[in-house]
């Protein structure tokens, strides 16, 4: 697979990434850091806690929906996904998030 991470500067001044799957589905958003240099530490941490599935915390939305967040070590949120409208396709975004983030490209925005 070949997923790619974007970088760009949001409304607010702060810059954010997201993980795009090989067919440009964002499939992970990030928080917003200060400046490149910190969202560039959190790609990487992206990139080595991804494949690591007790890194994925699990959720459901009180609507009734799906989602996960990727953890780091320190138990500290670095990416999270989109709403799905089930458990199968929030797990499908857990492998292609775990399948695409360690050899993502770098996209510059």
């Amino acid at each position: 697979m070949s997923g790619k991470f974007t970088v760009f500067t949001g409304k607010n001044g702060e810059t954010y990434f997201n993980l795009k799957a090989a067919n440009g589905e964002i499939i992970l958003k990030s928080e917003g850091y200060r400046d490149k240099a910190s969202a560039h530490n959190g790609i990487e941490s992206v990139r080595k806690n991804a494949p690591d599935a007790a890194r994925y915390e699990k959720k459901t939305s009180v609507n009734g929906k799906f989602h996960f967040n990727l953890k780091a070590a320190n138990h500290q949120v670095i990416g999270s996904s989109e709403m799905y409208e089930s458990e199968h396709s929030r797990d499908a975004g857990i492998a292609s998030v775990r399948a695409n983030a360690p050899d993502a490209k770098l996209i510059e925005g």
